[in-house]
């Protein structure tokens, strides 16, 4: 009876909560959650990012270079001044920082190209094999350059572990630093000491660890039940311990001894119970993009946002690179479900509460 009564006064207060909700509100606080991708070099007031940043007060927006729909045309890169520019535009639209993410990691994984006239950086394999005097140097002018064009936010390092030699989305890419834990920690400690310094934002990835996949999440379903280990944690409590590591990507892995039911970046298992509470990380948890197919094939937008917010997810990543959704329908459909009562709105208060503290 304790417990009816207990679970009666629980529904009732999440209802007299949501009844009570101011819609503008709500929604921009949820946008707040949101980085997103765009197809546009330039933008002017007239330009769909530009009124949805300004309408909604977007968390951020993620730049490309390659435009998967129209290979003719580029998506947001062509060239220094040109992403100098649209950095600068796009800031200005908020009085608020806007967070301007990239995948800048190097080698194979890297937007700012030599053929658009931008300096590269060497991938994770590579620098793993310089001296620390050539490390710094090259990792202090990855953060030069992202800070002189406006980018605040960099998906890297990258801090999976080369298990799996057949690894075709991390090793055979030559992301990865080393197999061992303690040289990852060495190199990824040094990049986020040059970003911090130029004040970008660092992003861990990918949680709870991607080396030891045989496939590619980008493609399908991924299931890492029987190739990962304990050991693939290591980085991350190291550098949770050793440095103040403001942001982590999920992975989009299954891993049935983690959670029986949902790959990591849906798990409260994952991201609440192993990365917050057992690992102690206290910074912004960001899924990976959220339109890759090891999500979108399996589960509906609806229940993929209401999974990955009570999972403990603080930022959804929607790069529209390989599926296109409307930012308006994306932040209705949380709004929805947070109606429902699907979507914990403590979540969103949580959210919100950590996504401002590294934002400043």
């Amino acid at each position: 009876m304790k417990k009816f009564l207990f679970i009666f006064l629980l529904y009732s207060l999440n209802c007299f909560a949501t009844s009570s909700f101011n819609e503008e509100v709500v929604k921009k606080q949820i946008a707040k959650m949101l980085i997103v991708g765009f197809d546009k070099t330039s933008i002017d007031n007239f330009s769909q990012i530009a009124k949805d940043i300004k309408k909604y007060e977007l968390a951020g927006v993620i730049l490309f270079d390659k435009n998967l729909e129209d290979k003719t045309k580029p998506k947001n890169i062509k060239s220094f001044a040109q992403v100098k520019q649209l950095t600068k535009d796009l800031q200005s639209l908020v009085p608020y920082k806007l967070l301007i993410a990239i995948d800048q990691e190097g080698g194979k994984v890297q937007r700012l190209k030599k053929i658009y006239g931008f300096k590269e950086t060497k991938s994770a394999k590579e620098v793993a094999k310089l001296p620390i005097n050539k490390v710094n140097e090259e990792y202090k002018n990855l953060a030069l350059q992202l800070s002189d064009l406006g980018i605040n936010l960099n998906f890297a390092p990258v801090v999976d572990l080369a298990i799996n030699p057949n690894n075709e989305v991390i090793t055979k890419l030559d992301r990865a630093y080393s197999k061992d834990a303690n040289e990852t920690v060495k190199y990824a400690k040094l990049l986020i000491k040059e970003q911090r310094k130029k004040h970008i934002i660092s992003v861990l990835k990918h949680f709870p660890g991607h080396g030891s996949s045989l496939k590619d999440s980008h493609k399908g379903f991924v299931d890492i039940s029987n190739t990962w280990s304990k050991y693939e944690l290591k980085p991350y409590e190291k550098l949770i311990k050793q440095c103040k590591i403001d942001m982590i990507m999920t992975a989009h892995v299954f891993n049935k001894n983690l959670d029986e039911n949902y790959p990591a970046t849906l798990s409260y298992n994952v991201n609440t119970k192993l990365l917050r509470e057992k690992l102690g990380f206290k910074g912004v948890i960001i899924s990976d993009d959220l339109q890759m197919k090891a999500i979108s094939k399996h589960y509906s937008l609806n229940k993929t946002v209401s999974l990955a917010i009570n999972s403990g997810v603080n930022i959804l990543l929607f790069g529209n690179q390989l599926a296109k959704y409307k930012t308006s329908d994306i932040i209705n459909t949380i709004y929805e479900e947070l109606l429902k009562g699907n979507i914990s709105y403590e979540r969103i208060l949580v959210s919100n509460r950590l996504i401002k503290s590294i934002s400043k």
